[in-house]
């Protein structure tokens, strides 16, 4: 993978006339050098069962193929065809929501034999007409893969079989879930109920990670059957997408991705972001921590926005400002969803590369200043690596734990990707990068120098044990309100919060609230930017820790809302409350030097700096993410990796709107 790919995804199958050989041109000059296609024509790939034509893939794999670009064929398996769902109207999803209709795609049910026989034929057929093909480089399993809420019987005896492998008996499931509640005691593996409408937070939470499962099984089925076809050098990944809010905002929900991605060789992710006036990077840095972290190396952006909504299209210098920042972040290939501009269906107006007249407008002429960016860095920054001392633990079961108690009142709601956006973004505004660890990569937190734990509300014993000797061993640990409060089965530990964290933190706390006219003390802050936000808890120190803040409130204001407590050869922080951005920003740095950090000479958002290294070498990305003109200090002399000009160090670099410079130096 020591190439940087600029790509687009490509459907010969939407276009309106015959521009095969206009479109390679036009990518070949923009310095486009990957294509992806075939993901989503399953309907034209297969018309009717067992009628395949293949002809838009040959006619594009041989005209890449001629202009030397490569290909990336995914298997089309994510929309069914008509005829399908004629034969086999099972293939549509059972959800909350009630039957499936035909439509939209990603509306099948995984585990449906009729699907799976339908979905290894195509793959078989289309693997083997194109693994040959020089131009294919590799393949993407599925599209932004989940478990898309199938919850029918069949999937529910699945679940009902996994419940009793893990727990064997009624009576320990019973004991771990605490069904005796309300009478939801089971007592005979045949009587389990339907689990859609449950209201117990552990049966639901463990229904949620048993889909997780399913897609990670789903996965790993469809990478074992490509496997069977793939030429040595050929590579498998998928584009793993993030839980949504209009764009993509944190921790995916249905789909765990540090098991999904055991599959594949090498990771992938879409991302997709505010633009104009709303463009931070933030969006880029936490979905490339997030994927760099899945096999621990580079991954592929196999989506992105040129245009997109109308609300994203972007000024000028953005999409440049965009792509920098994505390699900067760890990825070896930026790719647009899509080329061109659809003329019907459902994203006829999320635009592509080309507007829907194929003219080389703005975002195109952009694309050609980034393929030839790409095109000089490649020999210098492929074989670099982002290298972080922080780190945030995120948590799948977490998240589903908060979705059935959530954080905050109805005025002012919080979910756990806000508590991770929370700590992520302040990192991110202070110029620190972070990776982002799974609870598989416990055994990992002494490679960080300071680990955050964002509301890691279900936890089991041994992943709260390990925290804790990392801050015993002289790490410096940082958890949030809502950590260390039930087990793995969502199930509240009965002695003091946090569990098995106390005396680490020390810190404990018995009572909590939504704060109502409650502000922070001990920052130097309006008093707008001192008010809690949403939740807070009441703590008590231990005797021996700081009390950094504490609650500005007539009744409240005896309890500690920060504190520092030394334990071990290390130091533990805990945040008992959701602040403003700004007096986490003003917490942040006296944090951050217990772990040995200096913000000293580091600017701030919006103006960022990334660094990759490796093997003696350096690249340091200035990145303005601002309507001004705005100046930087370089951190080290080097060389201007797109002019080829010296930098000295502490010379002012001139970002202009939007502006990037890459820097590399000899370390």
């Amino acid at each position: 993978m020591e190439k940087l790919r600029f790509g687009v995804a490509y459907y010969d199958e939407y276009m309106p006339y015959d521009r095969l050989e206009q479109d390679v041109r036009m990518m070949r000059e923009a310095g486009i050098n990957t294509v992806r296609i075939a993901e989503s024509t399953w309907s034209t790939l297969e018309p009717q069962p067992g009628v395949f034509d293949f002809s838009h893939v040959d006619r594009v794999l041989d005209a890449m193929g001629r202009a030397g670009i490569d290909v990336i064929v995914g298997t089309p398996t994510y929309a069914v065809p008509a005829w399908m769902v004629r034969r086999h109207p099972g293939v549509l999803a059972q959800t909350h929501a009630g039957p499936g209709r035909y439509g939209p795609r990603q509306i099948m049910d995984i585990t449906d034999p009729d699907y799976l026989r339908y979905a290894e034929r195509v793959i078989r057929k289309l693997i083997g007409h194109v693994c040959g093909h020089p131009a294919v480089v590799g393949y993407q399993l599925d599209n932004e893969t989940k478990h898309y809420d199938v919850c029918g019987e069949r999937v529910q005896r699945r679940f009902v079989a996994w419940l009793r492998a893990q727990f064997g008996t009624t009576d320990a499931l019973n004991a771990a879930f605490g069904l005796d509640y309300w009478s939801n005691r089971v007592d005979d593996w045949d009587d389990f109920p339907d689990v859609r409408n449950t209201i117990n937070a552990s049966l639901r939470g463990a229904f949620e990670r048993f889909r997780r499962e399913l897609v990670t099984e789903f996965l790993a089925w469809q990478a074992s059957i490509v496997r069977e076809y793939a030429r040595p050098g050929q590579f498998l990944t998928h584009n793993f997408d993030f839980a949504w809010r209009n764009h993509s905002y944190g921790v995916q929900p249905a789909v765990d991705h540090k098991q999904a991605a055991q599959c594949l060789t090498v990771a992938g992710c879409d991302i997709y972001h505010p633009s104009q006036d709303g463009l931070t990077g933030m969006e880029i840095a936490f979905g490339g921590a997030i994927t760099r972290g899945l096999l621990r190396a580079p991954y592929l952006v196999l989506e992105t926005q040129a245009q997109g909504f109308p609300c994203w299209t972007p000024y000028p210098g953005q999409l440049f400002l965009q792509a920098m920042s994505h390699l900067a972040h760890g990825a070896h290939m930026v790719e647009y969803w899509h080329w061109h501009s659809i003329h019907n269906a459902i994203e006829t107006y999320w635009k592509g590369l080309l507007s829907h007249d194929f003219l080389p407008g703005e975002p195109y002429r952009e694309a050609c200043r980034i393929g030839e960016a790409m095109r000089r860095l490649a020999p210098a920054i492929a074989d670099l690596r982002v290298k972080s001392r922080c780190a945030i633990l995120v948590s799948n079961g977490a998240l589903t734990a908060v979705e059935s108690f959530p954080i905050g009142s109805a005025d002012e709601p919080c979910d756990y990707n806000r508590v991770f956006r929370f700590l992520h973004d302040a990192f991110y505004r202070a110029n620190v990068p972070v990776d982002v660890l799974f609870p598989e990569d416990a055994d990992g937190l002494d490679r960080y120098d300071l680990v955050a734990v964002p509301a890691l509300y279900a936890a089991p014993e041994s992943l709260l044990a390990r925290l804790r000797d990392y801050a015993l061993g002289g790490g410096t640990l940082l958890c949030t309100f809502k950590t260390a409060f039930s087990d793995e089965h969502v199930k509240v530990y009965p002695d003091r919060q946090p569990h098995l964290l106390a005396d680490a933190l020390g810190v404990s706390y018995s009572e909590f609230t939504y704060p109502c006219g409650v502000t922070l003390s001990g920052v130097g802050l309006p008093a707008e930017q001192r008010r809690v936000r949403s939740f807070m808890e009441l703590v008590t120190p231990a005797p021996g820790a700081q009390v950094l803040c504490r609650y500005e409130h007539p009744h409240w204001g005896r309890y500690a809302a920060f504190t520092r407590n030394a334990c071990g050869n290390g130091h533990a922080y805990y945040l008992a409350c959701l602040t403003s951005d700004e007096a986490l920003d003003a917490l942040l740095p006296g944090v951050l030097a217990d772990a040995g950090i200096s913000l000293d000479g580091l600017p701030r958002f919006p103006l960022c700096v990334r660094m990759l290294e490796g093997e003696g070498r350096r690249a340091r990305f200035y990145l303005n993410y601002s309507d001004d003109a705005r100046d930087i200090r370089a951190l080290e002399g080097g060389v201007d990796a797109l002019t080829d000009e010296s930098v000295a160090q502490d010379a002012s670099l001139t970002l202009g709107p939007w502006g990037v410079r890459i820097v590399l130096s000899r370390a």
